[in-house]
């Protein structure tokens, strides 16, 4: 592997991990009403475990309550069935072919609890970046054996890894600091 290319995997990757953060750190509940609390929820659909996205239009009706509008009007009860057991507080009520769900606000030690999982999935993330950050060091040094390169390069590669590691830290950072603001700010 060339030293260009190590580089921009470890790039890639780390953006990834980013990007799953961001999408984990969307599913938490905050108080306002957003689809992205339950439009990734699995649906046991048929025998097949499906996004709640791809079997129903679920839309914020109001500032606290969203509404799912199942595309198969048989599949509701299985609907209603994922959101009652994915354990995030919500109470769906079924009115004719829609289900309304009503987000309530979190107590304060929901709250602390929420908070408490969002630094986590950041710490989780942070050890992702670290293992991206070894591997491609790894990657670096093998390259450097194998290819002879000099011990200026490889450490110039291997400075670029770090800035980048310390960059993509400090997002998380700034993510998770935003989450848990808005979550204590209910």
């Amino acid at each position: 592997m060339e030293v260009d290319e190590i580089l921009l995997e470890c790039e890639e990757r780390m953006e990834k991990t980013i990007e799953y953060l961001g999408n984990e750190l969307k599913g938490i509940r905050t108080g306002r009403a957003s689809t992205a609390l339950i439009e990734y929820l699995k649906v046991d659909y048929y025998g097949a475990s499906t996004d709640l996205r791809e079997l129903a239009a679920v839309s914020v009706a109001e500032a606290t309550i969203l509404m799912v509008k199942p595309f198969d009007p048989g599949a509701k009860n299985e609907i209603i069935k994922a959101i009652e057991s994915a354990d995030l507080g919500l109470n769906p009520q079924s009115d004719g072919n829609t289900i309304r769900i009503s987000v309530p606000t979190p107590t304060a030690d929901r709250r602390k609890q929420l908070v408490a999982q969002v630094k986590k999935l950041g710490e989780n993330s942070k050890v992702a970046l670290r293992n991206e950050r070894r591997d491609a060091n790894k990657n670096l040094d093998a390259a450097q054996s194998e290819h002879k390169l000099g011990d200026d390069e490889i450490k110039g590669a291997k400075e670029s890894v770090d800035d980048s590691t310390k960059a993509c830290n400090k997002k998380i950072d700034d993510m998770v600091t935003r989450k848990a603001t808005e979550i204590e700010d209910i």
